[in-house]
């Protein structure tokens, strides 16, 4: 099996740590996977979330790309209903010119927040609506092109890709000839239905793909045996049933995890978010993953590890690039160039 693997990264706090940690774990891994070869280390946008420091997204995507040699390096993804459109051309734009061939840029049309931060950021008066999300991205895209007045976007277009986790981004990204990445670790059951809605949606385009290419997006978490990744697994349990509950924390050491009260419905909603998982030793691991990947004939795989610990992250992501021989499957041509 020699489809590319890539990783998304929270820059996760740890408790007991701090933000400015987080953010030092993030360039120690984007260099580790990058020797592992992943192919590319996309940062999420986040904000009011104590627990996770990838908030500035365009300003930790340059630093991990002047740390690195051969990654991709992209947003995964940039919430565009939070800012002007203009902003984030100029952003891309000038990543792009600084690190030329190396830059995706991720869009998402959730807010990803409250109403309030949402308005914080964009300054805007009124209730913020995605309604208006395919206006915005004809507007960024349009910034772009060359010959025209937005400096450095100008001339300076990463590839663009749309993120989702239902329907409507998954068709939209067809018809526009987009490349599409879906959540499968946070909206399991849509995968699915989503991506066969992005094939059969999908057109050419001159400036986008000539066939379908579709990544999902998976929670895994890897080590020695079944029973030290269920443990090292729990507290992302624990800090999803805190932001479930309204109360995002920094992520819990495995023994805060362990030491929970949890009630018979907080055990319900963790086992209904586990099932998405890919969590346990090499063989476990190996098993999920195949079958995920055949069941939905993924073109990439974007693996995420929200563990307490950085080096049990960084050995997870060994854990994977072993049993997958990730070296030898680097992409190359245009896959390299998506």
């Amino acid at each position: 099996m020699s489809l590319p693997f890539s990783v998304l990264d929270l820059a996760p706090v740890a408790s007991g740590s701090t933000s400015a940690q987080a953010l030092r774990n993030t360039l120690d891994l984007a260099r580790h996977v990058e020797d592992l070869g992943y192919h590319r280390y996309w940062l999420a946008e986040h904000h009011r979330m104590p627990g996770i420091a990838s908030s500035a997204t365009s300003v930790v995507i340059g630093q991990v790309a002047a740390a690195t040699e051969r990654l991709r390096v992209g947003s995964g993804g940039i919430m565009l209903p939070n800012h002007a459109p203009m902003v984030v051309a100029e952003q891309f734009g000038t990543l792009e010119a600084l690190f030329p061939g190396r830059i995706d840029l991720g869009l998402g049309r959730a807010p990803g927040t409250d109403q309030e931060t949402a308005r914080a950021l964009r300054r805007t008066p009124g209730p913020l609506s995605v309604d208006d999300f395919p206006e915005q991205l004809h507007e960024l895209r349009a910034y772009f092109e060359d010959g025209g007045t937005v400096t450095p976007a100008a001339g300076n277009r990463p590839p663009v890709w749309l993120l989702g986790s239902s329907g409507y981004s998954a068709r939209l990204a067809g018809l526009l000839g987009l490349p599409f990445a879906f959540a499968h670790h946070f909206s399991a059951e849509n995968t699915l239905p989503a991506l066969a809605l992005y094939r059969e949606s999908f057109r050419p385009s001159a400036d986008g793909l000539s066939e379908p290419y579709a990544m999902i997006a998976v929670s895994v978490t890897a080590a020695e045996d079944d029973a030290t990744a269920e443990r090292l697994a729990r507290p992302q349990a624990l800090s999803f049933l805190r932001l479930r509950q309204g109360r995002p924390g920094t992520l819990p050491s495995p023994a805060e995890a362990d030491a929970y009260p949890y009630t018979p419905l907080d055990h319900e909603v963790i086992r209904s978010r586990q099932d998405a998982q890919v969590v346990g030793g090499p063989a476990t691991v190996r098993q999920k993953m195949d079958a995920l990947i055949e069941a939905t004939s993924a073109d990439e795989v974007m693996v995420t590890t929200m563990v307490h610990d950085h080096d049990d992250r960084r050995r997870s992501y060994e854990i994977l690039a072993g049993l997958y021989g990730l070296v030898s499957a680097a992409p190359q041509g245009d896959l390299a160039r998506r």
